[in-house]
């Protein structure tokens, strides 16, 4: 009779669990709450939310475990009625220590195995790129020169105002991307470390002065995305941003026109003294 009270009880949390489950399948669960603007965005966008899906699913398995035996030794070996003094004590298990130290080596490597093997993939470069464009980070906006085309965006810094109050650009610089076309994007920073981040894509990669970075993608699915600096670089790092907009070949080539003609280089830079640079010598004043 007890068991059977024991049993109907159960059911209630196991079918509270299941209930939410089922009910939470949505779009966001599954790519694993990551941006929905995402879903083939890019060439690499599908590649990263699998790993990350897939990651989760077997952490989400190993949680389940380790929550069950927990829970299991915590009921089958509790103190019963009338029971006094310690239980036995076992100094050596070594089926059990050998099981926790193979399983989680093995975790970790498979872990190792896949992001290495999509890492290699994200990262393989692309000798001939349709498009190439040369981004530079700078405190607090972004320059993009679109060197096929010798067209460039000069981005506004922020600015302060009076009483030391942030002036905010009104117009966001624009990086424009043509559809369907393989782009190779090179990042440099002009003063300290930034990280270019386009959110949608999935993908981010730091701005090292003195130091030249690549990404390769190729945009699949036309639309306008939010990009900004993912790394701390200073009073208004939050208001360091930028907008992607994925065209036509079409739009893109008017977009083109519309810009100013020639390429910003490094002269630019705040810091010249550079490994490489001509730094000066210890005899100049």
């Amino acid at each position: 009779m007890a068991k059977s009270k024991l049993a109907r009880w159960a059911i209630l949390p196991i079918g509270a669990v299941v209930a939410v489950v089922l009910a939470g399948c949505t779009q966001a669960q599954t790519i694993g709450f990551l941006p929905e603007g995402s879903i083939g965005a890019t060439s690499n966008t599908d590649r990263v939310t699998a790993l990350w899906v897939n990651s989760w699913i077997v952490l989400l398995v190993v949680g389940v475990v380790t929550w069950a035996l927990i829970i299991w030794a915590a009921v089958v070996y509790r103190r019963r009625k009338g029971q006094t003094g310690l239980p036995v004590q076992l100094r050596y298990n070594l089926p059990i220590e050998i099981f926790y130290t193979i399983v989680p080596f093995i975790l970790v490597l498979g872990f190792f195995a896949f992001t290495a093997r999509d890492q290699a993939v994200i990262e393989q470069v692309d000798p001939d790129p349709d498009v190439r464009i040369e981004v530079f980070g700078k405190r607090w906006s972004w320059d993009f020169n679109y060197v096929d085309e010798n067209r460039f965006v000069a981005g506004i810094q922020g600015q302060e105002g009076g009483e030391n109050e942030f002036v905010k650009v009104d117009e966001l610089p624009v990086l424009y991307l043509p559809v369907n076309e393989s782009v190779e994007i090179s990042i440099e920073s002009r003063d300290v470390i930034h990280s270019f981040w386009i959110v949608d894509f999935l993908y981010k990669k730091d701005m090292i002065p003195a130091r030249t970075n690549y990404m390769f993608f190729t945009p699949l699915k036309e639309g306008t995305y939010a990009g900004k600096c993912a790394e701390l670089c200073g009073e208004y790092h939050s208001q360091m941003l930028f907008t992607v907009k994925v065209v036509s070949r079409a739009e893109y080539d008017r977009q083109m026109a519309l810009l100013e003609e020639g390429q910003l280089d490094g002269s630019y830079n705040v810091n010249q003294n550079q490994p490489g640079s001509g730094a000066p010598s210890e005899d100049e004043d």
